[in-house]
């Protein structure tokens, strides 16, 4: 099974434990107005990869993976099961660390069966999935992505179901995602899960204007600052928060 891959990166240090060997696919249907990576928007876009030649590419490094790993990020990964079954069975036959980047856009519970048992069997070959919740209220994530949050609570759901561990990410931009409301209710909805390993506030930058430009395209954040990096820490405090109250009231019960 091939996958269609936008590119790869020998050394990455933000995407999952450890230095990483990340691989970026094509293909996703979210359009986030924040993305810096739209050139893999596009579904049929991308090289086609066999999952072997990436295991090889990842062993020409391998004394730098010691404490890291594979990670499969986009694009949208799960919108390639079948490549990702199979490039994982060959990472765990070789002991390497499996780490998936989504944002939960393919998961819906009433989704075709064989897919979901796919899904499932991917999930032991899974040793992170690296959850990128972009808005709690279902309004105002439909407004930023295009597309509703529904499924990809639900993923989240499925996660712990699963006991998959998994590390939350969520983007601060100012004016958008930085109510205190929300960032509440997001961290009380991931505090009732036991495998909730990490969360990553991570702070909204202007670096993808420039690629929009290149490419001709609309950037709909165009003149949002980014993120002041001393403000993140009160905004992550705020999810903290929510995590706090919901393990509370878990725990009372």
């Amino acid at each position: 099974m091939q996958g269609r891959i936008h590119s790869l990166e020998s050394f990455g240090t933000v995407d999952g434990p450890g230095v990483r060997f990340v691989v970026f696919v094509q293909g996703c249907p979210m359009r986030c107005a924040y993305c810096h990576n739209p050139d893999t928007w596009e579904m049929n876009g991308g090289t086609l990869m066999e999952p072997s030649y990436i295991i090889e590419q990842y062993e020409r490094n391998i004394s730098f993976y010691k404490d890291g790993g594979i990670t499969v990020t986009g694009g949208e990964p799960l919108m390639q099961v079948d490549f990702l079954i199979d490039l994982f069975t060959l990472a765990k036959e070789k002991g390497i660390h499996t780490c998936i980047d989504s944002s939960g856009i393919a998961y819906k519970k009433n989704a075709n069966p064989d897919w979901l048992a796919k899904l499932d069997k991917l999930m032991t070959l899974t040793d992170l999935v690296m959850l990128d919740i972009k808005h709690i209220d279902p309004d105002k994530h439909k407004e930023l992505t295009s597309q509703p949050n529904e499924g990809i609570l639900a993923f989240a759901e499925y996660l712990n179901e699963k006991k998959v561990n998994m590390w939350i990410r969520h983007v601060i931009v100012p004016g958008v995602t930085d109510d205190d409301t929300y960032l509440f209710r997001l961290g009380y909805f991931i505090g009732q899960f036991t495998n909730l390993k990490a969360l990553d506030a991570l702070p909204y930058h202007t670096m993808g204007e420039s690629k929009y430009e290149k490419l001709g395209m609309e950037y709909k954040l165009k003149g949002v600052p980014a993120m002041d990096k001393d403000k993140l820490i009160a905004k992550k405090e705020v999810i903290l928060n929510g995590i706090r109250k919901r393990r509370a009231e878990l725990a009372d019960n």
